[in-house]
């Protein structure tokens, strides 16, 4: 794990989002399409604006979500919604994007349905972007889940999930899915965010803290790109 430090958002955005502009021309170049996966929130949305205005082949590029609220695209919570709005805007408007929600009344039922949606995903993933809650939890592997041990051993590309601490069933890679990607970042914001990574890397108990499961092992290169503030 590499901790790439900013002095604030606004020196941030703008960096992160050439750095993995760069790679996507990269991937494109070499293989003729690129992946980008991204998380939802509220932290990335200045950054997904600064990468929305990027040059880039995005006809090219196909961006999903590393998990998704079981919610309709008009719902408030939706990321889906979020991504759009925010991220496939501007030049980065041609992207193709892969749902991983679908009609389906629940998660629970739905992973074969979403498999299908993420078919033409390039893969190995080119770049997977993450977030961490205060509990540890990224994507939606959820400590407070049922569905935790199944996160960290499925062999599938999706899982639904149940958390108990947050509303909504979710949809999610898988922990085995995440871990297929060329590169992580785990994008993060506000000193109590650096207290809760500080305390991820502690400790190896990923059922505790799930983020664990992406901050210690070897196979995928991870940096954590973060700042104190926000402006």
């Amino acid at each position: 794990m590499n901790l790439v430090e900013y002095k604030d958002t606004n020196e941030l955005n703008p960096a992160f989002a050439e750095r993995v502009a760069g790679i996507l021309a990269d991937a494109i170049a070499t293989k003729g399409a690129a992946s980008l996966v991204v998380s939802g929130g509220s932290t990335p949305l200045p950054f997904f604006k600064a990468l929305s205005q990027i040059d880039l082949a995005w006809e090219k590029v196909t961006v999903t979500l590393a998990d998704e609220r079981w919610v309709e695209e008009d719902h408030k919570d939706s990321n889906t919604a979020l991504v759009k709005n925010n991220l496939l805007q501007n030049k980065a408007a041609v992207a193709t994007f892969a749902a991983i929600k679908t009609p389906e009344a629940s998660a629970f039922g739905s992973e074969a349905s979403v498999t299908a949606s993420l078919a033409g995903l390039p893969q190995p993933l080119d770049v997977l972007i993450l977030g961490m809650g205060e509990d540890g939890h990224t994507a939606s592997l959820f400590p407070c889940s049922e569905q935790i041990k199944q996160c960290f051993e499925s062999e599938e590309l999706v899982i639904a999930v149940q958390p108990t601490t947050a509303p909504h069933e979710r949809m999610s890679l898988t922990l085995k899915s995440l871990l297929n990607a060329n590169q992580i970042f785990l994008h993060i914001v506000g000193a109590s965010k650096k207290t809760v990574l500080d305390k991820a890397l502690a400790s190896d108990d990923k059922f505790e803290m799930p983020i664990r499961a992406i901050l210690q092992q070897d196979a995928v290169p991870v940096d954590v790109i973060y700042t104190a503030t926000k402006l």
